[in-house]
């Protein structure tokens, strides 16, 4: 199909260059966007020593310390990735955009962790897949459960949870009298 686009696209292009505008230009840009709409997404697994999921991590704690300013790091002690087990990276056409986590938490819960989807690359839906993808392999791996700690600066985070399901719950654990935190569930 991609091969067909690109064939459309080069005919057009010749046709443009013959000065053939009447209509032309409409396919070209129809063929043009069929191609860019034509983008490759992968799910892998893979654990915390994963280059990919290394730099997606950068990126978001360098967010991370924009929007929790003074209070980043209390929150960054609580996610060090060395002993991560469950991760995920997207890709899109080869490129890693977005990644996420999940831990043990307790005999029958996992917390999710690192979420993550690169600025360019938000409202596509990718961290829903995300999360979605790291639900599955929870629950293949026998949990019921899944938590989830996120910050109030981060509106469009506590907008997906709420979207997938997730339920607001008291603050556990370490986030136990944080007011900027906010902690969710959801059963899987």
């Amino acid at each position: 199909m991609l091969n067909k686009d690109i064939e459309n696209l080069l005919w057009h292009l010749q046709d443009i260059k013959k000065g053939f505008l009447n209509g032309s230009l409409f396919y070209f840009f129809n063929s043009l966007s069929l191609i860019f709409a034509e983008k490759i997404m992968i799910i892998k697994r893979v654990d915390s020593s994963d280059i990919d999921f290394q730099n997606l991590v950068k990126f978001l704690d360098e967010d991370l310390a924009i929007r929790d300013g003074k209070d980043h790091a209390f929150y960054h002690q609580f996610n060090g990735i060395d002993l991560l087990k469950n991760c995920i990276v997207v890709y899109v056409d080869s490129i890693a955009v977005s990644c996420g986590a999940f831990k043990i938490f307790s005999e029958d819960t996992v917390e999710i962790k690192r979420m993550y989807t690169s600025p360019m690359q938000r409202g596509k839906g990718l961290a829903g897949k995300a999360l979605t993808e790291l639900e599955t392999w929870a629950k293949e791996s026998g949990f019921d459960r899944c938590v989830l700690e996120t910050g109030i600066m981060q509106p469009e985070a506590i907008a997906l949870y709420e979207k997938m399901g997730y339920k607001r719950i008291p603050n556990y654990g370490q986030y136990i009298g944080i007011e900027n935190s906010v902690c969710y569930e959801k059963e899987i």
